[in-house]
């Protein structure tokens, strides 16, 4: 027999829980329709390819795709893990990774004449190396194509092969390796079920201290956190060495998802971007809109 309180799942307890308010003005952001919207989407679509970018619901696609810019992802869009603010398929992604997505990725970023690709993916947990050597392959294939493109990865945690991830990857520098911490330690509970702050940061610092490898990392602020939790992650992220930072706005994705606690005013961005530059980091994008792939280029 059941006594107490009775047991809420999870995303039954999202959906009962409110945003903290109507959305604010400098959050909207208006639909693409310049001529490379079309073309972007063309590409990535005719080679059978994801997109962080449609996966993820990012506010950015109109303005980045009007750019003839795009975040490829890889290895499937089902994720082995249920992180409370993301709107990716979850579940068992049932199949192998697809041998032959890094020749389309190589194939749409030539096609649309990129000179600097980002390619992220879910996570899966379910392969020996967390789909790292699709990423490797993905590079290379690219770099085939396109000798001097440049190359930006967003990648999991590879919570259980960080080792062979590292081996996998090391060897195809220069590119930029981001993975983002998303949020404070405090709140890795609801955010990130199934990620650990320490082992990310680990992971980032190993990246960092390879050869020709920037390290990358970003937040999600309007989840609970405060500002001088916030600044402790920046100063970890120094310390493990990585020198490219992205903070942006949490917005929920549905009501199934995380609510938002607070919409962070754009003045408040603007000193957080001013202390990450003083702490040392080279290259900051903070605002509102902002993600970690948003204009990474520049």
């Amino acid at each position: 027999m059941q006594t107490g309180k009775p047991v809420i799942p999870l995303h039954a307890q999202r959906a009962a829980t409110p945003n903290c308010g109507p959305m604010p003005a400098w959050i909207r952001q208006p639909l693409g329709d310049a001529p490379h919207f079309g073309l972007t989407q063309h590409a990535v679509h005719q080679h059978a390819l994801h997109t962080v970018c449609e996966e993820a619901k990012c506010p950015n696609r109109g303005e980045c795709w009007s750019r003839g810019t795009a975040t490829f992802m890889i290895l499937g869009d089902i994720c082995t893990r249920a992180c409370g603010f993301c709107a990716v398929k979850t579940g068992k992604p049932g199949s192998a990774p697809d041998a032959d997505e890094p020749r389309r990725v190589a194939e749409a970023a030539a096609r649309m004449g990129l000179k600097y690709v980002v390619i992220t993916s879910v996570n899966r947990d379910d392969q020996p190396d967390g789909g790292a050597g699709i990423f490797a392959a993905t590079m290379r294939l690219l770099r085939a194509r396109q000798p001097a493109i440049g190359i930006e990865l967003l990648t999991p945690d590879f919570r259980n092969c960080q080792e062979a991830a590292l081996r996998a990857l090391a060897g195809h520098s220069p590119f930029v390796w981001g993975h983002n911490m998303e949020t404070v330690p405090r709140l890795y509970k609801a955010v990130r079920p199934g990620a650990d702050y320490a082992r990310s940061l680990r992971l980032l610092a190993a990246a960092a201290a390879l050869p020709g490898v920037e390290a990358k990392s970003a937040l999600m602020l309007g989840l609970g956190e405060t500002t001088g939790e916030v600044l402790e992650v920046l100063r970890d992220l120094r310390a493990a060495g990585v020198r490219r930072l992205a903070l942006g706005q949490y917005l929920r994705p549905s009501m199934q998802h995380l609510p938002v606690r607070a919409y962070i005013e754009p003045a408040r961005f603007t000193e957080l971007e001013t202390a990450a530059r003083e702490m040392g980091f080279t290259w900051v994008k903070a605002g509102p809109l902002v993600r970690s792939s948003y204009h990474a280029e520049d």
